[in-house]
C-alpha cells in the first residue's frame, strides 16, 4: 500500500538558519527553501514563518496557518524525504485565493525537487550534441 511519508515541524531557529543557506524558489506570495539532511531520515520536516513586514502578529499567524495547510496538503506528494522545508509568507500570502497560493507552493516545492534531482538535469556533455570537446 502507498506510504505516505512523515511530516514533522521545524521549531528551533538553529535548523532554520540551516535551511536558509539551502537553495529557496518564490513564486507568488511565498519563498520556499528546501535543505537536504542527509542524515539518511527519511522524515520530511517543515518550518513556517513570516516577518513583521508581512503585518501585525493577526496577519502574520493567519499567513503561517495558510502555508501550514498548504503544506499539509501537497507536502506528502511533492516533498522528498529527508529534507528540511522552510516556507516564508510574504505580503499577499493572506489575501492570496486559496487555489492560487497552492499553484504558488506546488510550482515552488516542485522547481525545488527539479534542481535537486540529479538525473533531471542533464550534464553537460550530453546537452549540446555538436559540441565536441
Amino acid at each position: 500500500m502507498d506510504k505516505t511519508p512523515t511530516i514533522e515541524r521545524i521549531r528551533k531557529r538553529p535548523e532554520f538558519l540551516a535551511a536558509a543557506q539551502a537553495p529557496s524558489v518564490a513564486r507568488g506570495a511565498v519563498v520556499v527553501q528546501r535543505r537536504d539532511r542527509a542524515d539518511g531520515d527519511p522524515v520530511i520536516r517543515a518550518g513556517f514563518t513570516a516577518t513583521k513586514r508581512v503585518g501585525g502578529s493577526v496577519v502574520r499567524n493567519r499567513a503561517r496557518r495558510r502555508l501550514r495547510e498548504a503544506a499539509r496538503l501537497l507536502l506528502p506528494q511533492t516533498g522528498r524525504p529527508g529534507s528540511d522545508y522552510v516556507f516564508i509568507a510574504r505580503g499577499g500570502t493572506t489575501t492570496r485565493p486559496w487555489a492560487r497560493l497552492l499553484d504558488d507552493v506546488k510550482s515552488a516545492l516542485l522547481r525545488l525537487a527539479a534542481d535537486q534531482d540529479p538525473a533531471s538535469a542533464p550534464s553537460a556533455a550530453t546537452s549540446d550534441p555538436s559540441r565536441t570537446g
